[in-house]
């Protein structure tokens, strides 16, 4: 009961709570849209859509150069020094403005070639990356305006835009593929962003005075050289994470079927609703957290927050996703997905060493630790594709999740062991 008690009085529940409004939007968002393509386009429907989401996630580092952690953490780190500041974001759209024209550029003018190497060959989507091209300035907009929020500590603005933008998102995502099918679902991907973006434009305009640091002489080269630590951190796992598992989807219908490479896609959707809870709070509350501090002792705590805290939470979670697996297929999905049952556990059990790992991967980007960041990254995605390659071949889709699992296990320990004197207090 103590141990319930003090989950009960601290005060990082209350932050949590409001995160967990924020959170329920968006997986009510998720689970229509998810719901609508069940239904209108079934399980291979599904996998290409997955397919897209990966080529976005992709697309979101290259458009702003994987820079959303350092801004949040120098934002942070510079609050009340007004020069320093104004150079760190200055400096930060600068180069993100200059990325996003290249990253135009390249998505509208060989738009038939991304369709054809995201979807398998099929060349009839190439319109969708045209759009993206043209929506991209929004769609950057949209990370790099929330990452100025929460670097600047703005909690609860950056939660409320969030609510307002996936409450408007879940409509018009709904409205789309209700009539348009694939093609509503392909546009919805892009229409939340862009939201986003419209309603974190005025906060930001106003904290900043109008954008007053956006000024040619705020340019700084050594705050870009610390800058693009963060690149290559979040580069690696950019480029990496979406081939490794847009090839082990093609794998997987290859070796099962579209319709069980649709199962593998709607675990991971599942998947992903939950650890919305988790993956948010901890770029809204803990990142800034952690950048703000200077010592071990301070880490320490911040690390001790988010273990007896967060954890225990996520662990009652699970269980409880797992007890109700079925009804969370037939409602969010629909019986035609009822085969993919058996994946929860093994996907559970990856995630939940997956929360676990994150915030001390989190510690990297905090210190700006770019080289043991990039090793335990470049391990972990060998052994995802590695361990997939090998049990998709024997298991099928219960292989690759399999995989996800052994992943993360050995993920958590190895940062673990590299963190251990800083989590002497588990």
């Amino acid at each position: 009961m103590q141990f319930v008690k003090n989950i009960l009085k601290s005060p990082l529940l209350r932050l949590t709570s409001l995160n967990s409004l924020s959170v329920v939007t968006r997986v009510i968002g998720g689970l229509l849209a998810s719901k609508m393509t069940a239904i209108f386009i079934g399980p291979s429907g599904l996998a290409l859509s997955g397919s897209f989401r990966n080529f976005l996630a992709s697309l979101d580092a290259f458009s702003t150069l994987g820079l959303q952690n350092g801004i949040i953490k120098y934002t942070a780190q510079h609050e009340k020094e007004k020069d320093q500041l104004y150079r760190s974001l200055a400096t930060s759209f600068i180069v993100i403005g200059i990325a996003v024209i290249v990253c135009a550029v390249v998505l509208i003018l060989p738009a038939s070639y991304w369709s054809a190497r995201i979807f398998n060959g099929n060349r009839e989507y190439g319109w969708i990356f045209s759009l993206t091209g043209f929506a991209l300035p929004l769609y950057s907009g949209s990370l790099l305006f929330m990452a100025v929020l929460n670097g600047l500590g703005k909690y609860k603005q950056v939660i409320w835009i969030t609510i307002l933008a996936y409450a408007i998102g879940v409509l018009l995502t709904t409205l789309l593929i209700y009539n348009m099918g694939l093609t509503g679902a392909f546009i919805g991907l892009l229409g939340t962003p862009v939201i986003i973006c419209s309603l974190a434009v005025v906060p930001v305009y106003k904290l900043t005075h109008g954008f007053a640091f956006l000024k040619l002489r705020h340019f700084d080269r050594a705050v870009l050289r610390n800058l693009l630590s963060f690149s290559l951190m979040s580069m690696v796992a950019a480029i990496l994470s979406p081939a490794i598992y847009i090839a082990l989807r093609n794998m997987l219908t290859a070796h099962s079927g579209g319709d069980v490479a649709g199962y593998w896609e709607g675990i991971n959707r599942i998947s992903v609703f939950y650890m919305m809870f988790v993956s948010t709070f901890l770029g809204v509350y803990f990142l800034p957290k952690l950048s703000q501090a200077t010592s071990d002792a301070q880490t320490k705590d911040v690390f001790k927050s988010y273990y007896k805290v967060v954890i225990p939470l996520f662990a009652i979670g699970l269980v409880v996703v797992y007890v109700l697996r079925k009804l969370i297929i037939s409602v969010i999905l629909s019986r035609e997905f009822m085969p993919m049952e058996k994946l929860f556990i093994w996907q559970e059990i990856g995630d939940f060493f997956k929360v676990s790992a994150l915030i001390l991967a989190h510690e990297f980007f905090a210190k700006k630790m770019t080289r043991a960041f990039i090793i335990t990254e470049l391990l972990s995605f060998a052994v995802l594709y590695t361990s997939g390659t090998f049990l998709i071949a024997q298991f099928g889709a219960e292989g690759a999740v399999m995989a996800h699992a052994i992943t993360y296990l050995l993920y958590f320990i190895v940062l673990a062991f590299y963190f251990r004197k800083k989590l002497t207090f588990i």
